[in-house]
């Protein structure tokens, strides 16, 4: 379902993403090209600052935002998704927040008040809050990530993670020419 938010934004969806019909985007989004939002995502940007004004939601080209992921935004800060990136099932995205290019955030993950550095992996179930973390970085699965954590004692991200990441957006990629040739077929 695409709709307005109270202020009146509508979101903008380029021609060439696939939203899934169950799938909500409401408000000052920016959907850019061969983007794949997933069944159940919910991506709404209606709060606005103290001004009455608000940040645009933006998912850069190539990414996929996966099944009953959840992108929102506290008093109208930005939200910004980077090129080729992956937010996977069920993960929380709450601004302000940036997720920089070829990024995976791992299942039912949780960012808020953040940036991630561009070719980072944030495993499965985990939490960054409050810190930003640099390019190339890697979270291990449960971790927990706050303002005073110490990032000197996590690994820089493997081969193997970035070639997981970079296969995930692929596939996405894919999904994208897949699902709009079957658009008007249901």
């Amino acid at each position: 379902m695409i709709r307005k938010n109270p202020s009146g934004h509508l979101p903008v969806i380029a021609e060439s993403a696939y939203v899934d019909k169950t799938a909500i985007v409401c408000g000052k989004v920016l959907i850019q090209d061969n983007v794949f939002v997933g069944p159940y995502a919910v991506i709404r940007a209606d709060e606005v600052d103290d001004n009455g004004e608000m940040e645009a939601i933006v998912i850069g080209a190539n990414s996929n935002i996966q099944d009953g992921v959840v992108i929102h935004s506290k008093s109208g800060a930005a939200v910004i998704i980077g090129e080729y990136s992956s937010i996977a099932h069920r993960s929380i995205v709450h601004g302000p927040c940036v997720v920089g290019d070829r990024v995976f955030i791992g299942f039912n993950s949780v960012l808020f008040n953040c940036r991630i550095g561009d070719g980072s992996v944030v495993r499965h179930n985990s939490v960054v809050d409050g810190r930003d973390l640099p390019d190339n970085f890697y979270v291990p699965p449960t971790e927990h990530i706050g303002p005073h954590t110490d990032l000197d004692r996590y690994p820089p991200v493997s081969a193997s993670a970035s070639e997981f990441s970079e296969d995930v957006a692929r596939t996405n990629i894919d999904l994208v020419s897949g699902y709009k040739a079957l658009q008007n077929e249901f």
